[in-house]
């Protein structure tokens, strides 16, 4: 599984923006020379941010991006959907790539369940996880790191 560059990207906005302490938000060109990114890119994934309502705008001279709720409302699965889509929908199986309208294995994939498996114990994950835990609590991340598979040995 590979994690796509714009969900990478979108989430290291997010916290540049939740740690920005000027209170007018903090500009694409500052986002931009602080991550090592583009600024086309940086205002192309502040737009999916914006839109999704993760982050508000204020235009002008003094403008700039501000979270539209504290980082602790921002729930991580949240924002990787939006950046990026779940790992695993079943409605995945419906529209297959290959020569058949349906997938051969339709009625009967192990592979579907490992998916799905896999899918289920992200949301877990995830649905614990705020973008405060991102930007101000390396600790709890680095905690359950450690933990949070320890009972599937």
């Amino acid at each position: 599984m590979k994690i796509t560059a714009q969900e990478e990207y979108g989430l290291r906005i997010l916290v540049r923006i939740a740690r920005s302490e000027n209170a007018r938000g903090i500009t694409i060109p500052e986002i931009s020379q602080a991550e090592g990114l583009s600024d086309h890119n940086v205002a192309k994934l502040c737009r999916i941010l914006r839109i999704a309502g993760f982050i508000k705008s204020s235009r002008g001279k003094n403008g700039g991006y501000l979270l539209s709720y504290p980082a602790e409302e921002i729930n991580l699965g949240a924002a990787l959907d939006v950046l990026g889509g779940r790992l695993y929908s079943p409605e995945f199986c419906l529209t297959h790539s290959g020569n058949l309208s349906v997938c051969a294995n339709a009625g009967e994939c192990n592979i579907q369940s490992l998916w799905q498996l896999l899918q289920d114990s992200l949301d877990s994950l995830l649905k614990n996880l705020t973008l405060y835990d991102l930007a101000f609590a390396t600790n709890r991340l680095s905690s359950l790191s450690q933990n949070q598979f320890a009972t599937l040995k």
